[in-house]
């Protein structure tokens, strides 16, 4: 638990000075009804994040959406987007920050490890398992990358000419599959 304290201390330190604001904490029974809600729990990590940092607000480029409250929520996104009538979104898998032209940031909350997704649905897939990207193998491994200035949206890091492209999520068939 002392590295995730740190790995927390160190995003709130970077949060605080990027934000001119942060959104209040979540409590502990909003975590525990928001968990309620999606019908999974949230990875130790990403509960820390919303009751320890702030109620969404913070992180890479576009930030973290709000766990809950008014307007887009992590919550209130993933419904409509588990409902969608082509079934491109897997249960458990929830949109923490909209990188814009439907593009998502996503947590695996059904896998311990806890790995961050990236949805790109741009290129019109035939098969919607093709428009899921492992981004990182865990939140702990992204946040990090977010405090060091190594991940992927960084300008430098995407104009590079040795800019590495998206892996697929090895997953992505398997879970889609068994929600049909």
């Amino acid at each position: 638990m002392s590295d995730l304290s740190d790995l927390v201390r160190r995003v709130r330190e970077r949060a605080v000075q990027q934000a001119e604001s942060l959104p209040a904490c979540v409590t502990d029974q909003d975590v525990a009804a928001a968990e309620g809600e999606l019908g999974f729990a949230l990875p130790t990590l990403l509960g820390l994040l919303y009751r320890q940092v702030a109620n969404g607000g913070f992180g890479p480029e576009y930030t973290l959406l709000p766990l809950i409250g008014q307007g887009r929520t992590a919550v209130s996104e993933y419904g409509p987007l588990r409902r969608a009538a082509s079934g491109y979104w897997p249960r458990g898998v929830l949109p923490i920050l909209d990188w814009g032209c439907g593009m998502y940031a996503a947590v695996d909350c059904l896998d311990p490890a806890a790995p961050v997704l990236l949805f790109e649905p741009n290129a019109g897939p035939d098969d919607w398992a093709e428009a899921w990207f492992l981004d990182s193998p865990s939140l702990a491994a992204w946040l990090t990358k977010w405090l060091e200035g190594a991940g992927w949206w960084e300008e430098e890091i995407t104009l590079a000419e040795d800019a590495q492209e998206p892996t697929p999520w090895p997953d992505a068939s398997q879970r889609l599959a068994a929600d049909r």
